[in-house]
């Protein structure tokens, strides 16, 4: 368990006013909860949420972070470091996603049965604890992309007080600046099943496989990347400043080796950048999904 404190605020070098602004905006709203659970990644939204919960309630503030077979080698560690540099208790919890078969059928509603299982764990955990509201990380931003993820959060009244302010991804990480979080600059890392085109079932092999493959190109010297499953073939996307780099025939032979390794018997590198959400390009939600719960 970390000790809960105050994370001290450093200036943002920008002095930007509006920043300044919501920052005391959503501390003040946090404040006047009786407690909190928050759902807790590491990344850097719900990291944004839990350091100003820890300021704002301190003791009444538990950051939680769920741990499953979708969950990429390396991210729960990174989750207890950043609760311990922010101050706020953390608690680790299994969730079985997995035992959900609308999970591993893998439609485009996956992260709704994802989700259903994570809250409805946190809901329980808060319930036998005493607290009194459920937080996510979830950003304005959010709104503009296919998230059935906060259907099940608005199930489980879950609040979202990033996205109630109005604060997207550069609101946040100019927020998680200047509270000193150290997952500021975190590329954003979705589950392993994200890698799994709509329609191909998830098996706990198949994540495992996906996570040997990200592990080993990453151990190349690529920190952000994302391997596709397409069966036998594991195609790595990267950023467009890897691509050049990883397409010369000595890099590329030894991704191609890696990828060999984790159990891929054909390779690829995808000659478009990697862009998150690939997935739901060329998608137009249904037009009956509810928006999210605003308080």
């Amino acid at each position: 368990m970390s000790t809960v404190r105050a994370l001290p605020v450093v200036g943002d070098e920008r002095g930007d006013l509006r920043i300044d602004a919501l920052h005391e905006r959503l501390e003040r709203s946090l404040a006047e909860l009786e407690s909190a659970v928050i759902a807790f990644s590491g990344g850097v939204d719900s990291s944004v949420v839990a350091a100003l919960a820890a300021r704002a309630l301190g003791a009444r503030a538990l950051a939680v972070t769920a741990v499953s077979p979708a969950l990429a080698s390396g991210e729960l560690e990174g989750a207890r470091a950043v609760a311990t540099v922010i101050g706020v208790e953390h608690v680790v919890i299994t969730t079985d996603e997995l035992g959900r078969e609308g999970y591993r059928r893998n439609a485009r509603d996956r992260c709704y049965h994802c989700k259903t299982e994570l809250y409805g764990e946190l809901s329980a955990l808060a319930s036998a604890r005493g607290y009194s509201v459920l937080l996510s990380g979830a950003n304005a931003d959010d709104r503009g992309d296919w998230r059935p993820g906060l259907r099940a959060a608005s199930e489980h009244q879950v609040r979202h007080p990033l996205l109630e302010a109005g604060a997207g991804k550069d609101d946040v990480r100019a927020l998680a600046r200047r509270l000193g979080v150290p997952s500021a600059e975190k590329p954003a890392s979705p589950c392993l099943a994200s890698r799994l085109p709509y329609g191909t079932r998830v098996e706990p092999g198949t994540l495992a496989q996906v996570d040997r493959a990200e592990h080993a190109v990453r151990a190349l010297g690529y920190p952000v990347l994302r391997v596709r499953h397409h069966d036998d073939l594991g195609k790595l996307e990267l950023p467009a400043a890897d691509l050049e780099r990883a397409l010369a025939p000595a890099a590329r032979e030894a991704i191609a080796a890696a990828l060999r390794e984790a159990g891929y018997a054909r390779t690829a590198i995808d000659l478009e950048p990697l862009r998150s959400g690939s997935l739901n390009e060329g998608f137009r939600p249904p037009s009956d999904e509810p928006t999210p719960r605003l308080a």
